[in-house]
């Protein structure tokens, strides 16, 4: 509730070692997979971890052997992604060598296949993969243009790997979970309220001594570092580690995990609207995944193009048609230019069809595992070498439309 324009805004995020995040790795790792062997791949993949097994069910249709090689191979992807996380010890009764992996996926329904497939179905051109609406959000809370609960929450996430791999904290394991409350006035960002961060743990630091010890570790190596000192009141802020008591029982053991379960984790932290469609585990012709990218490549320039302070981008398709059946601009007052004018610029500068999405994003890539977790959002574009050749990354995080926008804008 606002009261004098004041309010609380809380946001969370997950390790890559939580469940779901572990199932939605597993299942952007085959994409990968797929599309680095083949381009034109299509790929619905759902991934189920649990103690001691991992199922992979979905719907796969690829085009050449090099593809079929990379599908056989789905089991050792798996466990590659497993060890990576950081399930190696038997102990925690889910590791990559000796869960169980069960793989079962068939070919993509021909009905959905000739709606998106260019030059078959009613429509000709590639058309959407499913029908839907996507969002998405920019603002100005933060230099990467997302709202701060969330972006910290995942900060202290990227912070946890950092020191569980360095052994800085001993005795750390991979699943951990953060929460950032932050105190806003007249919609501005003025204090940390509260940080939570649970973090499984050995057995080592069992009992309210040990835990003790725990928190005040993690707050010095893990919270700290990661909060902003302008907003940071350590003698004020609500602290919370490992609220339960201890959090030795955890990952796929503790917890069954699914693809595609923490999608505000993965989009903006609860802050404006989701269409309700998972990301991961989805080749760029699903406009679940590829037309949210866009949305947020359109917000994000808007934003930086200082159009506006605050902007939320909806877009909506229809399976098998190419243009989108809306294009909604909300900017919560902020915009300087009327939304009429704002929504023609982006029908003027960005490609609305999947085709046009996926070659703008460049999204026919073997890009999609680093998106698993801690956010698709609010990343610094970049590249990474697959089989020897260069992609880039978190394309749709770049603002090289904003010059433009803002020329054309007159702002």
């Amino acid at each position: 509730m606002k009261e004098n324009g004041r309010y609380l805004f809380t946001s969370e995020s997950v390790s890559m070692g939580h469940p779901d995040k572990v199932s939605d790795q597993v299942s952007d790792a085959i994409v990968d997979s797929l599309i680095a062997a083949d381009p034109g791949a299509r790929v619905a993949c759902e991934t189920l971890c649990t103690t001691g097994l991992v199922v992979i069910a979905g719907e796969v249709t690829v085009h050449n052997n090099a593809a079929e090689l990379a599908l056989g191979n789905a089991e050792a992807t798996a466990r590659q992604v497993i060890e990576e996380i950081g399930y190696t010890d038997a102990d925690m009764k889910f590791d990559s060598e000796s869960c169980a992996v069960v793989r079962t996926l068939h070919g993509q329904s021909s009905d959905i296949s000739q709606g998106v497939t260019k030059g078959k179905g009613l429509h000709k051109q590639q058309g959407a993969g499913d029908q839907g609406m996507m969002f998405g959000f920019a603002c100005r809370e933060t230099p990467e243009l997302m709202p701060l609960p969330i972006m910290l929450s995942h900060k202290l996430m990227d912070q946890h790997v950092k020191v569980r791999r360095s052994g800085k904290i001993k005795g750390l394991r991979p699943d951990a979970k953060s929460q950032v409350t932050v105190a806003y006035e007249n919609d501005k960002p003025v204090a940390i309220d509260t940080v939570v961060l649970s973090t499984q743990h050995t057995a080592e630091w069992n009992g309210v001594a040990k835990q003790k010890q725990l928190k005040r570790q993690v707050i010095k190596h893990i919270i700290e570092p990661v909060m902003p000192k302008k907003l940071w009141d350590g003698r004020h802020v609500k602290i919370h580690v490992n609220p339960t008591g201890q959090f030795e029982i955890g990952g796929p053991h503790g917890d069954t995990g699914l693809t595609g379960r923490k999608i505000i984790v993965d989009t903006y932290g609860g802050r404006g609207a989701h269409g309700g469609g998972a990301f991961s585990g989805k080749d760029p012709s699903k406009v679940d995944r590829s037309a949210a990218y866009m949305a947020r490549y359109i917000a994000k320039n808007i934003v930086a193009a200082r159009i506006a302070k605050v902007c939320e981008i909806q877009l909506s398709y229809a399976i098998g048609v190419a243009e989108p059946t809306s294009v909604h601009v909300d900017c919560l007052g902020t915009e300087k230019i009327p939304t009429e004018q704002i929504s023609k610029l982006i029908r003027k500068h960005f490609k609305l069809t999947p085709t046009g999405i996926i070659e703008t994003l460049k999204l026919r890539s073997p890009i999609f595992r680093h998106t698993a977790y801690h956010g698709h959002f609010g990343k610094k574009p970049g590249k990474v070498k697959v089989n020897g050749k260069t992609y880039e990354t978190f394309t749709w995080e770049k603002t090289d439309v904003a010059a433009k926008l803002a020329k054309a804008a007159k702002v």
